[in-house]
C-alpha cells in the first residue's frame, strides 16, 4: 500500500534548481495525505519564496516524480500540489543536513 513514506521518497528528486537541495530537505513539504484507497495524494508544500522564478517547474516536477508511483502502485489516480505560504518558510526549516550544505547554523 502507498504511504507517505513512499511519497516523501518520491518528493526528494524533486531539486530547486536555484539552491540545489530537494524539496524535502528544503522543508517545502508541510503535510502528505493519502486517501484510503491510495487512489490521490494530496500535498501541500511551499516555496522558499511567494516570487520564486521555478515555483512552476518544481510544483509540475512534484506532482511527476509522485505520479510515476504509479508503475508500482496502479491504483493511484491522481496528485494534488497545494500551493500555501502559511506559516512562510523559513531556512530554520531545512533538514540539518540541509543546513550543513548551505552553511546554516
Amino acid at each position: 500500500m502507498l504511504n507517505e513514506e513512499m511519497v516523501r521518497a518520491a518528493l526528494k528528486n524533486v531539486y530547486d534548481p536555484e539552491i540545489g537541495l530537494n524539496v524535502v530537505d528544503l522543508g517545502l513539504i508541510y503535510n502528505i495525505a493519502i486517501d484510503d484507497e491510495g487512489k490521490q495524494v494530496t500535498i501541500d508544500m511551499t516555496l522558499t519564496t511567494p516570487a520564486c522564478p521555478a515555483g512552476p517547474m518544481i510544483i509540475e516536477n512534484a506532482q511527476k516524480e509522485v505520479m510515476a508511483l504509479r508503475d508500482v502502485h496502479p491504483q493511484l489516480e491522481d496528485v494534488v500540489i497545494n500551493l500555501v505560504w502559511t506559516p512562510f518558510w523559513n531556512p530554520s526549516m531545512m533538514s540539518d543536513e540541509a543546513k550543513e550544505e548551505l552553511g546554516y547554523f
